[in-house]
């Protein structure tokens, strides 16, 4: 039960200083101050909990990283379950904070939806959208499954080295998706939006749930291939 509640932790923690960043900063593609602020949120957040959870849960935080994990044979499908719920349920309290402090404490929100994820910048194309997410989340994954391989020789730097890739695919995603890489990330600021009345970015969610999936059973089968 205690990694669940990690896996809850983590995940509400990402939400809180991931999408927060975003929606107080913006993510202006002119400037692009807000992107590498965005970007940096959510990477420092996966350092953060990394070095935290890490040795409760494993702090994959992400269904998605569960996901690969399961698929590499290094968990049970139980304890993906249960990750996969506990991460939604972080997500989604994560978003209710976020409510709470933006729209009922009266702050801007620069994003318009708790830092969901859209494909304003794809024009729309959910087939676009779709790529973008399998391309990051596989290169997210594989990168994860890699640094945590018994043949790793990173040391106590592998949660700096994950945090350091989700900056880079962040920095190439926010423009086109808002990266998801993560369903349960987009999940839970989708809902609560939806709970709010607007219901666009849950039209649009089925993207960011298959995306990171596909992405993530793709880096799965990919390095246990060169493994």
């Amino acid at each position: 039960m205690k990694k669940y509640i990690a896996e809850c932790i983590g995940t509400m923690t990402l939400v809180v200083l991931g999408c927060g960043t975003a929606m107080l900063v913006g993510c202006d593609a002119v400037l692009g101050g807000g992107y590498i602020l965005t970007a940096f949120a959510f990477g420092l957040s996966i350092v953060a909990m990394a070095y935290s959870i890490g040795n409760i849960s494993g702090c994959h935080i992400n269904p998605a990283v569960s996901l690969g994990v399961l698929l590499s044979g290094r968990m049970t499908t139980k304890d993906f379950v249960y990750y996969v719920i506990a991460q939604c349920i972080g997500a989604f309290i994560g978003a209710e904070i976020l409510a709470t402090i933006f729209v009922s404490g009266g702050v801007t929100d620069m994003t318009g939806g708790l830092g969901t994820n859209g494909l304003a910048g794809v024009h729309g194309s959910s087939v676009a959208g779709l790529m973008v997410e399998v391309i990051l989340t596989f290169i997210f994954v594989i990168n994860i499954l890699g640094v945590t391989s018994d043949k790793a020789k990173h040391g106590s730097f592998g949660g700096l080295v994950i945090g350091l890739t989700l900056v880079g695919v962040h920095i190439l995603g926010i423009g086109l998706t808002g990266t998801s890489v993560n369903p349960a990330r987009s999940f839970g600021p989708a809902l609560v939006c939806a709970m709010g009345g607007n219901g666009a970015p849950l039209e649009v969610l089925p993207v960011f749930i298959v995306g990171p999936l596909v992405g993530a059973a793709l880096a799965a089968f990919v390095y246990k291939g060169l493994e």
